[in-house]
């Protein structure tokens, strides 16, 4: 007898859902190993990669532009290009380099002096790049980015996912005083509707096969969430912030499978600017 319609459909659901399950003790031995402190998991991690771009081991290294080139317009739009930008969680500085060729002065901080060597030496051929180890959800650290700085536009993409309730809203907290009353934020995260194996098979793990880089971050960093408009709204103070515009994105990842491609991951982006504007000290 061949099985059709509904009965498919749920046979599928429940294969599904048990690839799922036979992935978790691989998970969750895994995940064990993490250091519990997320500054010394980052640090821990960068400290180990071995190559970057399309061919490396960082799991949210495309190695291509396509993501950036897919927030150009509203980059151009919102963004004042006579500011420089700073890159919060820079990693190995990608976008930092990227972004570099739009704004005078391009910026990358990390909370990983070993992601910042890794940039250094990445960028040692881009002339208007420079870089800081910082955490930008510590005190003050908002306040020393005004300091040497000026003014500036800020560009985050994949840091506010991986922080708690907290951290979001102290790193939101200390970006208000770089933007100033021109500068804006423009954010773009991870936004996946699931839970985290799903989130994991959607990057091509299986229960015989984690691909490495996806392996690599499980077992090295802190478990990631999800961060869309409810998540932007908690940790983004309306007192002080005004929201410019929001959607839906795509974040893209090294590629994963025998295709080459990358994995594509949904996501949100948002540009927000100072309530306030020039009032801002």
């Amino acid at each position: 007898m061949v099985l059709s319609g509904p009965a498919d459909v749920y046979i599928g659901r429940v294969s599904s859902l048990i690839n799922k399950l036979l992935l978790l003790p691989r998970v969750l031995r895994l995940s064990a190993k993490v250091p519990k402190d997320p500054h010394v998991a980052w640090n821990q991690y960068w400290a180990g990669v071995e190559a970057t771009g399309a061919g490396g081991d960082v799991l949210w290294d495309a190695g291509d532009e396509r993501e950036l080139n897919g927030y150009l317009e509203r980059l151009r739009h919102h963004l004042d290009p006579g500011l420089p930008i700073i890159d919060v969680g820079c990693g190995h500085g990608s976008f930092t380099r990227s972004l570099a060729r739009y704004f005078p002065q391009a910026v990358g901080v990390d909370v990983s002096a070993h992601a910042v060597e890794r940039a250094q030496n990445e960028s040692s051929e881009v002339s208007n790049v420079t870089y800081r180890v910082l955490d930008c959800t510590a005190d003050g650290s908002g306040a020393a980015l005004r300091a040497e700085f000026g003014e500036a536009n800020v560009f985050v993409r994949g840091v506010f996912h991986v922080l708690d309730r907290r951290a979001r809203a102290a790193l939101a907290a200390n970006l208000h005083p770089v933007v100033g009353g021109r500068g804006r934020v423009f954010l773009a995260e991870t936004d996946f509707q699931g839970n985290g194996l799903q989130y994991m098979a959607h990057l091509g793990a299986v229960p015989g096969n984690i691909p490495a880089p996806l392996e690599r971050a499980i077992a090295n960093l802190p478990r990631p969430g999800h961060f869309g408009r409810p998540e932007r709204e908690a940790a983004f103070d309306a007192g002080q912030w005004v929201l410019c515009e929001d959607g839906a994105t795509s974040i893209e990842t090294v590629p994963m499978s025998p295709a080459g491609k990358p994995e594509r991951i949904p996501g949100y982006f948002a540009v927000l600017g100072n309530r306030n504007g020039a009032q801002t000290p």
